[in-house]
C-alpha cells in the first residue's frame, strides 16, 4: 500500500486566491443623507477653505483647468470633481508579470497587500532592526509564495541602499522574485521614469503597450489636514501621464490631524481624496485611481495611533460608504499597534481587517505583518495573518448544496450512531473539500507537547524559513534579466537618480 501511494501523484486542492470577490453585503454606518451632508462638506470645504499643494506644476494644473488659486492654496470648484469622478475608471485592469495573476479592481473585487512602508523588520531569529535588502528580498519572495497577496507591497525601507540607486534595487527584486502587481515609489520624477523604463524593457512592453493599462501602481499619501506634498503631487502626475495606477490615501488619525469624531475625519479624508483624484483626471481623464483612506483613531493618553479599535472599524465602513457613493475601487487598511506578534497584534489586524471586508474593500494593505503601527513589518506575523487571509479567501470561494453536497447516498450508506469516516463521499473529498493550515496546529494536547509544545509564533518561524530555503520563485527571461542589470549598472555609474524632495 505505502508503494501505491508514493506512485500516485498526491491531490491537491484546486484553488484560486488570485481574483477573489467580496462575498460579504457591505454594512452601513451611517444613513445615506448623512453620507451625502459629508460629501456636500467635502465640497465645499474644497470651494471655501481650499487645500494646500506644495508643487508649483500641480498647482497650475488646477489653475489652468478654472480652480481659483492664491499662491499655493487652491480653491476647487465641484464643478472640476464632479466632473473628475464622472472620468475615473470604475474598473481597472491591472496587469501582472504573469497572466494568470492579472485582476480588475472595482467595486466588489477583494485583493490584498502585506504590511508596507515600514523602517524597521523583524523575526525571532534575528529580532528588530532597520530593514536591509535582504529583509527587502525576503519579504517579497515570501508575498510571492502566497497567493492570497496579488500585488506587491513597498514592504520595509531597504536603507542599506543608497537612496538615489535605491530604486534599482526595489525594481530589480520586484521583477525577479515576483510575477505579481508591483510597487513603484513615488519620490520625483527622475526615479519614476526609471522605474518605468526598467519594467517595461523587463516585460518587452512598447511604451503605447505600457501606457494602455496599468503595469504597476504607487501610493500616494497626502498631508492630512489639507496638504498635498511635492513628492506626491509629482506623484500623481507622473502615474496619470504614463497611465498607472495610484491608490490615493488620505491617513487621518481622528483627534490628531483629523477631527475627533468617525463623521468628521471620513469627510477631511474623503476631501482630500477628491481633490487628488481630480488632479490625476485634469491631467489625463481616464486615468486609472484608486480611491483611498486609512484612518483611525489615538490613543488620547499618550497620542500614539491605535488600530484595530472600535472607531477603526467605524471609520472603514463610513469610507466604504463614501467610495460607493463616488463609484470608484478603494482602498482601506488593517494592522496593529502592537509592539510584537501577540494577541493583540491578532485581535487587532482580525478587527480592521474584518471592517474592511464588511466596508467592502477593493484593496486591503498592511493586511499581514505589520507592527507597532507601521514601524515594522514582522516576518512571523506575516505567516499567521496570511494565515487568516487564506481562510478569507476560502470563504470567496463559497460553497456547493447540489445533489452530492447534500449527500442523501451518504446518509443512507451510515446507520444510526454510526459515523461518516468511511462514506463514499468522505473518501472521495478527505483530500480536498477542506482548507489546510499553514501555521495552525489541530492535534491534541498529548501530541502538541510530543512535538516539542510550540506556539504559533515559533511555528511561524519554520514557515518561513522554509519558504526561504525552498520555495522557487517565478521563471525569468535571462537575456532581459541581464539588460537591466547593464541599465541598472550605465545609470548607477552616472550617479543614479536622487529623489525629489
Amino acid at each position: 500500500m505505502a508503494r501505491r501511494g508514493r506512485d500516485k501523484a498526491p491531490v491537491v486542492r484546486d484553488v484560486n486566491y488570485r481574483q477573489l470577490r467580496n462575498p460579504f453585503p457591505p454594512m452601513d454606518v451611517f444613513s445615506a443623507d448623512e453620507i451625502a451632508s459629508m460629501h456636500e462638506t467635502a465640497l465645499h470645504t474644497l470651494e471655501e477653505l481650499g487645500l494646500k499643494v506644495l508643487l508649483p506644476e500641480a498647482v497650475a494644473i488646477f489653475a489652468k483647468a478654472g480652480a481659483r488659486v492664491d499662491g499655493d492654496m487652491v480653491y476647487i470648484g465641484r464643478d472640476l470633481v464632479q466632473a473628475a469622478l464622472a472620468s475615473a475608471p470604475k474598473s481597472i485592469t491591472c496587469r501582472a508579470g504573469g497572466r494568470h495573476r492579472d485582476f480588475v479592481l472595482e467595486l466588489g473585487a477583494l485583493t490584498f497587500q502585506p504590511g508596507a512602508g515600514a523602517p524597521h523588520a523583524t523575526d525571532r531569529k534575528r529580532g528588530r532592526r532597520p530593514g536591509s535588502a535582504q529583509d527587502f528580498e525576503e519579504l517579497v519572495r515570501l508575498t510571492q509564495h502566497f497567493d492570497v497577496f496579488q500585488m506587491v507591497a513597498p514592504l520595509i525601507e531597504p536603507q542599506d541602499v543608497p537612496t538615489h540607486l535605491r530604486h534599482y534595487f526595489t525594481v530589480e527584486t520586484q521583477m525577479v522574485h515576483s510575477d505579481k502587481f508591483p510597487f513603484i515609489f513615488s519620490r520625483g520624477t527622475p526615479q519614476v521614469t526609471e522605474s518605468f523604463e526598467m519594467l517595461s524593457n523587463f516585460r518587452g512592453l512598447s511604451a503605447d503597450g505600457f501606457e494602455a493599462t496599468p503595469h504597476a501602481y504607487t501610493i500616494i499619501n497626502t498631508n492630512s489636514p489639507r496638504t498635498l506634498d511635492i513628492p506626491m503631487a509629482q506623484g500623481l502626475i507622473d502615474f496619470a501621464r504614463h497611465g498607472q495606477l495610484s491608490i490615493v490615501t488620505p491617513f487621518t488619525l481622528m483627534g490628531a490631524m483629523a477631527p475627533i469624531t468617525v463623521a468628521g475625519a471620513v469627510t477631511l479624508s474623503h476631501l482630500e481624496a477628491l481633490a487628488a483624484i481630480t488632479l490625476t483626471q485634469l491631467v489625463r481623464p481616464g486615468a486609472p485611481v484608486c480611491y483611498g483612506t486609512f484612518t483611525s483613531n489615538v490613543d488620547m493618553k499618550s497620542g500614539a495611533p491605535a488600530f484595530g479599535t472600535p472607531a477603526h472599524f467605524q471609520a472603514s465602513l463610513a469610507a466604504g460608504q463614501m467610495a460607493r457613493f463616488t463609484g470608484l475601487p478603494w482602498r482601506s487598511a488593517a494592522g496593529s499597534a502592537s509592539n510584537t506578534n501577540d494577541v493583540q497584534a491578532a485581535n487587532e489586524n482580525q478587527m480592521g481587517l474584518w471592517g474592511c471586508l464588511m466596508a467592502g474593500a477593493t484593496v486591503i494593505i498592511h493586511s499581514a505583518g505589520w507592527l507597532e503601527g507601521g514601524l515594522s513589518v514582522s516576518y512571523e506575523k506575516l505567516i499567521t495573518d496570511a494565515e487568516v487571509l487564506n481562510m478569507v479567501a476560502e470563504l470567496c470561494r463559497g460553497t456547493k448544496a447540489g445533489p452530492e453536497e447534500i449527500g442523501f447516498d451518504a446518509l443512507r450508506e451510515v446507520d444510526p450512531s454510526g459515523h461518516f469516516f468511511a462514506t463514499t463521499q468522505t473518501m472521495a473529498r478527505y483530500n480536498t473539500e477542506f482548507y489546510e493550515p499553514i501555521v495552525h496546529d489541530y492535534s491534541n494536547f498529548g501530541t502538541w507537547t510530543e512535538r516539542g509544545a510550540q506556539d504559533a509564533n515559533m511555528r511561524a518561524t519554520e514557515v518561513w524559513e522554509q519558504i526561504l530555503t525552498s520555495a522557487d520563485g517565478p521563471s525569468v527571461d535571462g537575456d532581459r534579466h541581464a539588460q537591466l542589470k547593464d541599465y541598472i549598472a550605465r545609470r548607477t555609474a552616472v550617479g543614479g537618480a536622487p529623489p525629489e524632495s
